[in-house]
């Protein structure tokens, strides 16, 4: 499909729509701005490589406009549209809601919690089986690899491990790249881009769910340094979804039952449930799952979401509780250790003191500046990674492939040039650990000797958060071992990530952020009355406060990782200190990532050089409309030239006495009325009742990123020359604005309802009923900046330490 004029919501006449079309990028130089030519009349495939190319330019030098054309979606550049949360009130809608008993609306309510009871107990399911996967998968692999290194046959140990590694990388590339492209990377960018209003094509379908499932257990028992947190949430969206559309057509699995939800509105809240459950999935930790939710990816709330989210984070929590406690007879192999069960690792009673405040602060700066950077050095990573990516199919494997591979020498080398420690005397746990998971692996020691660095590296990652949240292992690690171990997986979480297979950066920046707790406790913690363990609690907080920039959810999470609320007061300090100070310098990881993909993502507040600016000084013509009832030929004529999917409809005389706007009609409504052929023969009004003829059903809203096209449907020349009465079928009562408010306000309005068409009405009765449509497009920095450069100079940007030469000092 051409990145096309199917985009977008579709507003200004002509046959040229900002957000329709694949419009002329907004290149950058200095301060001015300028236009390039848009492609012309150039073919499918030219079209798509220009596109590409406007995309990717946006990683370089040239900054393009790419707010709402194209975007990346997991490793494609693919064309995206608006999502519509307002209600569409036409004459349809109302005498079927009319028709409505107490029954009917007993059973949409009650179908509601069934979903949210299916989303929960699904997403369960699949969580368990992420962790099943990845323990036995990684554990059979550590298992082997161990033993060859106790035979002391270290080539071929390094062989074993290396071509493991390798092969599962292979594998979940292929299957993304080939199958599935939408399921690269966590995830969360997607879904957050959808819940705020964007439409991308194939995030929710249901190969991109297996894909997501199979690949996330691969390429996280590839010991790559990449979660499985972020492709739940997007595991649990998918799900949401699916079920939300009574399932998937294509497949031939759906449920009649399930199509209750019709429309966006309804579908938001569910994935919203769902990407909440992928979180209480990953952690079992159900609040912390809806603290998630309301805090990261949502962007509309409410108090009866707040009520089903919980409930679907409860069914994970107990259907989970269920799952685990059916492997505690030993019948899922070597599951049981890692994964979903909590920590529980910290001392039962912490007591801390007025003296132990310095360090934690010094841990809460410190985790800010390391959470910028992280960031910083993740943007710069990713941009040369699109870049390759773009190349074709065959880039993305070999990039994987060399990731993989240097990943893994790093893994298996790192632990040589470190030295052996003697096993504790009062170890409760066998010395070294051989054949299991543990805090004492033997590596290339004598006997009666562990490496502590192998003990972190040839695990799971969350057999190596435990072994560093451990309370009572203050003298377990070298100094030198933790520092190696810090660095390595610092830099391997951000050459890992951006790679084409399902990853996530929760669990990296936790486990980075152990590590680095440990240092600092380690380094001042003679200073302080607090175990390392405690530490390491505490530097993951750090850095994810200084990374996520989350403070509630990640707090909670921590709290439910380590099932100890006594830390709750260090917790919260350490996560305010973090978040403020990375604040300072650039925002959030998630934020970058929807920018970075190019997703049109409206901001909650608008910027105060929108307040100059009526929405007149953005809206531009001249403007596409319909009569009430319209010539055939001229609406098949108008959606064949134009990517617009609303059309106002404005009455003239004699129908009406002066020129009056009707409403509002949507592409996708009229795409219907064409291939139902409902037409009259002459320009009158319909006097048959369009409820006999039409059903909700036909008019209700299929899943994410699938739309019908005007070219599908055919029509004689007879049929050409009939016309469509648009009056039972248009929304009557669309969101308007005058023309002289201020585009802040505007902003304000459309992203809190959730609208994708926004009319604007003019100031003096004596005009046209309707001077434009705002679209999603308009509100893009971009976009305005472009038509108002002088703006850019002058536009107020926050205060940063980023404008300081340690900013610039990375920067260039």
């Amino acid at each position: 499909m051409a990145p096309r004029e199917q985009q977008g919501g579709g507003s200004r006449g002509g046959a040229a729509d900002p957000e329709a079309d694949i419009e002329a990028p907004l290149i950058s130089s200095g301060s001015s701005f300028f236009f390039q030519d848009a492609a012309g009349e150039d073919g499918e495939e030219e079209q798509q490589r220009r596109a590409r190319w406007r995309f990717l330019s946006s990683f370089g030098r040239l900054r393009s406009n790419v707010t709402s054309q194209v975007a990346l979606v997991g490793t494609d550049v693919c064309a995206i549209e608006s999502l519509d949360y307002e209600l569409i009130e036409n004459d349809v809608f109302k005498q079927d809601w009319r028709a409505q008993g107490r029954t009917h609306i007993l059973r949409y309510f009650a179908l509601k919690w069934a979903l949210c009871f299916l989303v929960g107990t699904l997403t369960a399911a699949a969580a368990f089986v992420a962790n099943l996967g990845v323990e036995n998968v990684a554990g059979v692999k550590f298992v082997v690899t161990s033993n060859l290194m106790l035979e002391r046959r270290f080539e071929s140990a390094f062989t074993v491990f290396l071509a493991s590694n390798f092969l599962l990388t292979m594998f979940a590339t292929a299957l993304t790249v080939y199958v599935a492209p939408a399921a690269a990377g966590s995830g969360i960018p997607e879904v957050k881009a959808y819940l705020n209003g964007v439409d991308a094509p194939k995030i929710f379908c249901l190969k991109t769910l297996l894909v997501k499932i199979v690949g996330c257990i691969a390429a996280v028992s590839a010991s790559l340094h990449v979660g499985k947190a972020g492709p739940l949430v997007h595991i649990g969206a998918c799900i949401a979804s699916i079920l939300g559309q009574g399932g998937s057509r294509k497949y031939q699995m759906t449920c009649k039952w399930l199509r209750y939800f019709k429309n966006d509105r309804d579908r938001r809240d569910l994935v919203t449930c769902g990407a909440g459950a992928g979180i209480a999935g990953a952690f079992r930790a159900p609040v912390a799952g809806v603290l998630f939710a309301l805090e990261t990816v949502s962007s509309r709330w409410r108090s009866a979401l707040l009520w089903r989210a919980f409930f679907t984070t409860a069914i994970v929590a107990v259907v989970l509780r269920a799952l685990i406690d059916i492997c505690k007879s030993g019948r899922c192999g070597l599951f049981g250790k890692g994964g979903l069960i909590m920590f529980d690792v910290t001392s039962g009673y912490i007591n801390y003191h007025v003296v132990d405040l310095p360090p934690v602060i010094t841990l809460g700066v410190l985790g800010g500046v390391l959470g910028s950077l992280y960031n910083l050095f993740l943007d710069k990573v990713l941009r040369l990674y699109n870049v390759i990516n773009g190349k074709g199919q065959t880039y993305k494997l070999l990039l994987a492939a060399t990731v993989t591979i240097c990943t893994s020498c790093c893994i298996f080398g790192l632990p040589w040039v470190d030295a052996c420690k003697p096993c504790p005397p009062d170890s409760e746990e066998a010395c070294p650990s051989i054949g299991r998971s543990g805090n004492f692996k033997k590596f290339q020691c004598q006997p009666g000797e562990y490496n502590d660095l192998a003990s972190l590296f040839f695990n799971t990652n969350d057999d190596a958060i435990r072994n560093l949240y451990s309370s009572g292992t203050d003298h377990e690690f070298h100094l030198s071992s933790i520092l190696l171990f810090f660095l390595a997986s610092y830099f391997l979480g951000i050459f890992s990530y951006g790679l084409a297979l399902p990853s996530g950066l929760f669990v990296p920046l936790i486990l980075t952020g152990a590590a680095y707790g440990r240092l600092v406790g380690m380094l001042i913690g003679s200073q302080s009355t607090l175990d390392h363990g405690l530490f390491a609690v505490l530097g993951s907080a750090a850095l994810l406060g200084g990374s996520m920039r989350m403070t509630v959810s990640v707090c909670v999470v921590m709290l439910e990782l380590t099932n100890n609320l006594l830390m709750l007061p260090l917790v919260m300090l350490v996560l305010i200190i973090s978040k403020t100070v990375a604040d300072a310098f650039n925002a959030n990881v998630y934020d970058l990532l929807v920018k970075l993909k190019g997703f049109p993502f409206l901001e909650g507040h608008a910027e105060p050089y929108m307040r100059q600016l009526s929405v007149s000084d953005v809206v531009t013509g001249p403007l596409q409309t319909f009569s009430g009832i319209e010539k055939v030929g001229h609406i098949v004529h108008v959606l064949k030239t134009t990517g617009h999917n609303g059309f106002p409809v404005v009455d003239e005389p004699p129908v009406s006495d002066t020129p009056e706007l009707y409403g509002l009609v949507l592409r996708a409504h009229l795409l219907v009325l064409l291939r139902k052929k409902d037409f009259v023969s002459n320009c009158t009004a319909s006097a048959s009742d369009a409820s006999k003829h039409f059903s909700p059903d036909d008019f209700a809203k299929r899943g994410s990123g699938k739309h019908d096209r005007i070219e599908d449907i055919e029509l004689t020349a007879d049929e050409m020359e009939m016309f469509v009465d648009l009056h039972p079928f248009t929304n009557t009562s669309p969101y308007t604005v005058v023309e002289t408010m201020s585009l802040a306000k505007a902003l304000i309005l459309f992203r809190e309802v959730g609208l994708r068409h926004l009319l604007v009405l003019p100031k003096s009765s004596k005009r046209s009923p309707v001077v434009g449509i705002l679209t999603r497009h308009d509100f893009m920095p971009e976009h305005v900046l472009g038509l108002h450069p002088y703006l850019f100079k002058s536009r107020w940007k926050k205060v940063r330490f980023g404008k300081s030469a340690f900013t610039n000092f990375f920067c260039h």
